[in-house]
């Protein structure tokens, strides 16, 4: 089978998302766009990869505004297909999800949930302030028999920016929460959440707990904890004391007699030494035992772990923890390779937002104007959705169909590691030169033929394609 045909095979499982048969078609065309184009244009440079005239323009304007796609659907259907596509991480009967927020600047004063955002970042590249979406995303830590890691992204909300009722108290935590527990949902899987410190929070960890499910976290270097109360031999009136005495974790770090040394487990380490102490300690936020690990590394410095599951071994927590930067690298292919948060989609009818101003209050609006704002909320879902689905279906030939990959591959890298998956833009350059076996392949989805027929543009050739077969 070629590249195609796998990837072909893996959108059919997508198709209970959509409603109407041409829907499911304009869809697949839309992945098809996100995973070969060129350029991050948004929906024009659809348009031009499959050299389509402006009437398909509208066609997939109309898909992300549509009914007929159903996103909470397609969200559960590529989080179960995740399960069947790649090797998840399990410690037990847990899979590791990772969450991370990530802000995508946006100047349009017609587009709902913009709001002045602030990045905490050391880059050179980012401004302090920016006008953009706030979103949280979650994804999929996965494994490949060589023993490559990854982040799959499973979904990505924008959680900010938007009020529609005054009534409404939910956090950015609270949202986050929810989003969560629906993927396991559709998952149907306990699993191991591993974010950084923002989430160490009693609104995270609480209704985690209750569900079944556990947290990796970073704790404040000023965090304080109590000892597990002594429980006397007769017990008196009253309530039984729960916290014994308060300790800072800073003071228990300076205990160096306390520390056991290991060989470093972190992701990318080799030949380093650390040096880590765990404590299972009641935390008063949560008011029940969390397991802390306080890690000395002689390059990084000392770190605070934080993690509900008591029955994790220390070096575990660590190594866990050491794999987060994996959702933030899937950020940078996701804005950079295929454009996941590159979205133009304005509301006409909207009232102009003034630059440096904050979230949007709508309960006051009318119910038409409302719908709206909705309506055009879900556009934006469902492009991030679509290109969530289209970055994980190039990480998924990266990992298991790596030689032919690199194999229609025509192009050259500094650093190429044909033994090795290939990253996301080696994916998309390789299905990108093989897109004449996509239209001779499309012939087994029907209909896709007639609507390439009926839109594509008969003026000029279709592409500078590069050459079927290699130089000898």
């Amino acid at each position: 089978m070629t590249l195609w045909s796998h990837w072909l095979a893996a959108v059919a499982e997508l198709r209970p998302a959509c409603s109407r048969a041409r829907t499911f078609l304009w869809m697949l065309l839309t992945l098809v766009g996100l995973c070969c184009r060129s350029d991050n244009a948004g929906v024009t440079s659809f348009v031009r990869l499959l050299n389509f005239g402006d009437a398909a323009y509208h066609r997939f304007l109309h898909l992300f505004h549509s009914d007929a796609l159903d996103l909470d659907v397609l969200t559960a259907c590529w989080s179960r297909l995740c399960l069947k596509l790649f090797q998840p991480f399990e410690i037990g009967s847990r899979v590791v999800l990772l969450a991370d927020g990530i802000k995508a600047p946006k100047e349009g004063k017609r587009m709902p949930g913009v709001k002045l955002l602030h990045q905490q970042s050391a880059s050179n590249t980012k401004p302090e302030y920016i006008m953009g979406h706030s979103l949280q995303a979650i994804s999929l830590l996965v494994h490949s028999a060589a023993g490559q890691v990854a982040a799959v992204p499973l979904t990505s909300r924008i959680h900010e920016g938007l009020v529609f009722s005054n009534r409404d108290s939910s956090t950015l935590l609270d949202k986050l929460v929810k989003l969560l527990k629906r993927v396991a949902t559709d998952m149907d899987r306990q699993v191991l959440l591993v974010a950084d410190a923002y989430y160490a929070s009693a609104k995270v960890i609480a209704p985690l707990l209750a569900a079944g499910h556990h947290l990796i976290s970073r704790a404040k270097s000023n965090a304080v904890a109590y000892l597990p109360a002594a429980q006397p031999e007769r017990r008196g009136k009253g309530r039984p004391a729960i916290y014994g005495s308060k300790v800072r974790l800073k003071d228990l770090a300076s205990d160096e007699g306390a520390f056991t040394s290991a060989p470093s487990p972190v992701y990318g380490d080799s030949n380093v030494t650390l040096r880590y102490r765990a404590l299972n300690l009641m935390w008063r936020p949560v008011g029940r035992l969390v397991r802390f690990v306080i890690v000395h590394h002689p390059q990084r410095g000392t770190i605070f772990l934080l993690c509900t599951d008591l029955t994790l071994e220390p070096l575990q927590i660590l190594s866990l923890y050491g794999y987060r930067f994996k959702i933030e690298l899937g950020f940078r292919q996701a804005v950079h390779v295929l454009g996941a948060y590159a979205y133009h989609f304005w509301m006409a009818g909207m009232k102009p937002l003034r630059r440096g101003s904050g979230d949007q209050y709508l309960h006051r609006e009318s119910q038409e104007y409302r719908d709206g704002v909705r309506r055009k909320m879900r556009a934006f879902h469902a492009y991030v959705q679509l290109g969530a689905v289209a970055q994980g279906l190039l990480l998924h030939l990266a990992i298991n169909h790596t030689a032919k990959v690199w194999h229609g591959f025509w192009s050259w890298l500094r650093t190429m590691n044909v033994a090795m998956p290939p990253s996301e833009l080696v994916v998309a350059n390789a299905l990108r030169s093989g897109l004449p076996t996509f239209f001779a392949t499309c012939s087994s989805v029907p209909g896709l033929t007639k609507i390439l027929d009926k839109y594509r543009r008969q003026d000029g050739p279709l592409h500078d394609w590069p050459p079927m077969q290699r130089a000898a």
